[in-house]
């Protein structure tokens, strides 16, 4: 059996936050800033290296707010009715008390592109310097999104944070698996997922992503959601380790993404290198058989 890889560990927090849907309410963007800060007090006076919150975190553009055919009915974007300076003071905010608390942060805004291009729909990769050192923009966007809204990005994206390496999906994602798959080849230890609230089963597709790839993931999303699907961390092994309340509230879960921990060794050790040893192509020498080629032959 394979050997198993160097043990790896980081404290990660996975944050749910009241997700609100008008770039035009400053007072809105403000609260949400001040929100997403007090969360990431909490998960630092917790121990944790790094916080990931959902999509819309400061705040998620409803495409019949945005909609210059709009409020009844979705049409293009009318991107001038954002609030940029706000979202972008709200946003250093974020960056500052980043470094302040030594804490890297992972969280979801609109990234302006020139016009007339569209922005995209990332996430932020800030360091615990305060400094961004990468971005992740969705690629496979909803209907609406691509159709009204957003700019697709083009690339997977990952990063490290005390050896453990990261990858980073969002908004309809969920449903691909082959996006996941991708980070597995990419080596990734965890997988952060980040949504507004998506249509399906999410909790349950993430619990499978985690499963068949071998590694953690981290389920990020609205705190409005969370009486049916509150934010959590999976386990390598498929396991739910931590989910936050139920109850509506912004909050955290703060949890030890350890590879020797009795939910991760078995699928880190064994699962996840023998799987790539079989597609590496040990089954490429078939037996030669009769009976094996033959589909009618009985018993």
């Amino acid at each position: 059996m394979s050997e198993a890889r160097n043990p790896k560990s980081v404290r990660l927090a996975v944050a749910q936050t009241l997700v609100r849907e008008d770039p035009r309410d400053v007072e809105a963007l403000r609260e949400s800033g001040r929100e997403v800060r007090a969360l990431m007090r909490e998960a630092s006076a917790q121990g944790a290296r790094i916080v990931h919150f959902p999509e819309g975190a400061i705040c998620f553009p409803s495409k019949f707010v945005m909609s210059v055919d709009g409020p009844d009915a979705v049409g293009p974007a009318d991107w001038d009715r954002c609030q940029w300076p706000v979202l972008q003071s709200e946003l250093a905010a974020v960056a500052e008390l980043a470094r302040e608390l030594r804490l890297w942060t992972v969280i979801a805004s609109v990234h302006r592109l020139t016009e007339p291009n569209r922005p995209h729909n990332s996430l932020y990769v800030i360091s615990d310097r305060g400094a961004v050192v990468t971005r992740y923009d969705e690629r496979l966007l909803s209907k609406t999104k691509v159709s009204y809204m957003y700019s697709p990005g083009v690339s997977p994206v990952t990063f490290e944070v005390d050896g453990v390496r990261f990858g980073c999906l969002l908004g309809m994602e969920i449903h691909y698996p082959e996006l996941f798959a991708e980070y597995e080849k990419l080596d990734v230890d965890c997988v952060l997922f980040s949504t507004s609230g998506t249509p399906g089963n999410t909790a349950a597709q993430a619990q499978g992503h985690a499963a068949v790839n071998s590694y953690w993931v981290s389920l990020s999303g609205p705190a409005q959601h969370s009486a049916t699907a509150p934010s959590g961390i999976v386990a390598p092994n498929g396991h739910w380790l931590a989910r936050c309340p139920t109850d509506d509230s912004p909050s955290v879960a703060v949890v030890n993404l350890d590879d020797s921990s009795e939910a991760a060794a078995d699928a880190v050790t064994y699962g996840r290198p023998w799987r790539r040893e079989a597609r590496a192509g040990i089954y490429t020498e078939q037996v030669i058989d009769p009976r094996s080629e033959d589909r009618t032959a009985a018993f």
